[in-house]
């Protein structure tokens, strides 16, 4: 069992968890992921590794509540526990020192965004960290990016904070100026997003490297849910990623694999509402 010391809610539905894992704190490293399982019987969820304090023993999850099964885990009490939390999973984030990068995070990706960005800036690299959502209250960790970012650019879809727009808007000026195009991006959040930085960044040539968020079982690779296409070629996000190379992915059938089970996470849904008391 895995005690929760901490859970704060840091946005609409968004939790930040901060769970006692003393084994995965110490081996984990940016990019890598957990599978948790609140109880016997419940939904595997794969999540990003947010933070981890190894002096402490404990690591830091952020958790969207869309379903049944989120919307449990996130309602454990400080004090409460998870049955299982299996890691770290996952290939770690290659980090080098490249120079100028750019971090792009969309919604709730952002919070997936900030161990890559904070292990870039470790690095000595000069970060610029482009955040969106689609209001102002669903931007998050503006402030947590900005102590080691060289700059945080906001923008939101109806333009109550930042820029009016899509992060691809303040993306595209950094890249046709030569003072601040990146040696290299990074891209964490929805689908399209991530496809519209990879077709931005393309034509330029700069390397831009995305985290996906297939649908995931098992986390070895045996079950294949994790499939993706990666230069025409079957590969697994759970041992081959979660990054990838974004100008090599097939965004297109991403999209309609996370589509495969939305009937039957409708039904849970129903089913487990009127099961309550």
């Amino acid at each position: 069992m895995f005690e929760v010391l901490n859970n704060d809610l840091i946005g609409p539905s968004l939790h930040r968890m901060t769970i006692r894992a003393p084994r995965i704190a110490a081996a984990r490293k940016p990019g890598q992921f957990v599978i948790i399982r609140l109880a016997e019987g419940e939904e595997r969820i794969p999540l990003t590794i947010g933070d981890a304090d190894s002096a402490a023993g404990t690591i830091t999850l952020f958790i969207q509540a869309v379903g049944a099964s989120t919307r449990m885990v996130v309602s454990t009490p400080v004090g409460g526990s998870i049955r299982d939390v299996a890691g770290p999973l996952g290939k770690a984030t290659h980090i080098e020192k490249w120079g100028r990068v750019v971090c792009v995070g969309g919604g709730v990706g952002t919070a997936v965004l900030y161990p890559l960005a904070k292990a870039l800036a470790d690095a000595c690299n000069q970060v610029t960290t482009i955040i969106g959502g689609r209001a102002a209250n669903l931007i998050i960790l503006k402030d947590e990016l900005a102590v080691f970012s060289d700059k945080v650019l906001v923008t939101t879809e109806d333009g109550s904070m930042g820029r009016k727009g899509f992060v691809t808007m303040e993306l595209s000026d950094l890249i046709t100026d030569p003072e601040t195009c990146p040696q290299a991006i990074f891209a964490i959040g929805p689908v399209p997003m991530m496809k519209a930085v990879s077709e931005l960044t393309r034509a330029k040539a700069i390397p831009t490297y995305v985290s996906l968020n297939p649908i995931m079982i098992d986390g070895t690779g045996m079950c294949g849910g994790c499939r993706v296409l990666i230069d025409g070629k079957p590969q697994f996000a759970c041992v081959d990623g979660p990054e990838f190379n974004g100008h090599l992915v097939d965004f297109d059938n991403l999209f309609a694999r996370l589509g495969t089970y939305r009937e039957h996470e409708a039904a849970d849904c129903r089913m487990k509402a009127q099961e309550k008391p």
